[in-house]
């Protein structure tokens, strides 16, 4: 049985509805990412799940019990969650006092509280600023306060709403490895929600695509990462070349699909007459000057239209009667001489295709 689950979930504010027949399974000791832009109704989602909302329809089961049997069946639902906000909040009291609270709250012995507390403050690298007022500390400090105040209490299910979005880089990483040490010490169940991919794709055992309101694809990040289910999922994920075509042919799931005036083979089972959107990853595609023998099968002449670098790696873009943009390192980009103008030639082979019904 899961920890979490929910069935045919909908939320409706003013009328529109925010969330849509969203179904979930979440088990126990899972870090289940739900990841999608902005507005994307990720933080309505978790307000659900912590019972502080109700749905406008749809069920919510923890550990099998529903959620809306009673107000004191999700009160004492909720007793077993923890929820870390966005914009975290810190009481107008000292950092130990902070953590301590969510103890209190429960009516732990002092002995315990006095112990966790020392604990968890060495864990998370403030013991030196326990007496210090909590709003006197930086964000990503705070983050760390307030990380702590909802772990202490060993709760089943830990909720996280975007938990670096409002932090520097150095700080988010330290955030992020404290979130980890935590969780996999106390085998807490953690649903995160997140706009970033690559944080998904760091911490995440199990992702949910959301976008508008509704669950596009669920499953283990290589899964949604290298085979989206749909266009709109291809996009988020980073998929940057997408090419719309025809399968015109095929023998044993080896299919020509049509693209304008050029012809890409590619794996798939989707007969002959589909229409479909052909995904490449930039870096399962290989450039050269010249016209070599390879092993892919699809090779295109292409002239570059701009190249832009960035950290130790350089972006191409190439108009092979279609756009492909392929990814390089500046070594490579220097030795070939890629520039504006240059005409090189592109690879990739048949297995690097991903194919979307259109």
């Amino acid at each position: 049985m899961p920890v979490l689950e929910t069935v045919n979930l909908y939320q409706t504010i003013n009328r529109t509805d925010i969330l849509k027949n969203i179904n979930l399974k979440v088990d126990k000791g899972d870090i289940f990412a739900i990841i999608g832009p902005t507005g994307a109704g990720k933080t309505t989602l978790l307000r659900l799940l912590n019972t502080l909302d109700l749905p406008a329809s749809g069920k919510i089961y923890i550990n099998g019990t529903d959620t809306a049997e009673s107000s004191g069946t999700r009160l004492e639902l909720r007793r077993s969650m923890a929820f870390v906000l966005q914009k975290p909040v810190v009481f107008n009291m000292s950092v130990y006092e902070n953590i301590a609270a969510g103890l209190k709250w429960r009516g732990a012995e002092k002995s315990e509280i006095k112990e966790k507390t020392s604990e968890i403050l060495e864990t998370i690298g403030l013991s030196e600023y326990r007496k210090r007022n909590a709003r006197t500390l930086s964000g990503g400090e705070v983050q760390r306060v307030a990380i702590a105040r909802a772990i202490i209490s060993e709760p089943e299910i830990l909720l996280l709403d975007e938990p670096t979005a409002n932090l520097d880089p150095v700080s988010a990483s330290r955030t992020e490895e404290l979130i980890m040490e935590m969780i996999q010490r106390y085998n807490t169940t953690t649903i995160m929600a997140t706009h970033d991919m690559s944080q998904g794709q760091r911490m995440a055992d199990r992702v949910a695509v959301i976008l508008d309101g509704e669950i596009l694809q669920t499953g283990n990040w290589p899964e949604v990462f290298n085979s989206p289910g749909s266009r709109e999922v291809a996009l988020f994920v980073g998929v940057e070349n997408i090419i719309d075509g025809e399968i015109v042919s095929g023998q044993d799931e080896l299919v020509t699909i049509k693209a304008g005036n050029n012809i890409i083979e590619a794996i798939t089972d989707y007969p002959v007459g589909e229409k479909v959107s052909v995904c490449l990853r930039p870096e399962d595609i290989t450039i050269a000057t010249l016209k070599i023998s390879t092993s892919a099968r699809n090779s295109f002449a292409g002239r570059i239209r701009r190249t832009v670098s960035y950290g130790a790696l350089t972006r191409v873009f190439i108009d092979c009667g279609f756009p492909l943009v392929v990814l390089v390192t500046n070594r490579s980009a220097g030795e070939m001489g890629l520039e504006k103008g240059k005409e090189v030639y592109a690879s990739f082979k048949a297995t690097g295709v991903h194919i979307i019904k259109r």
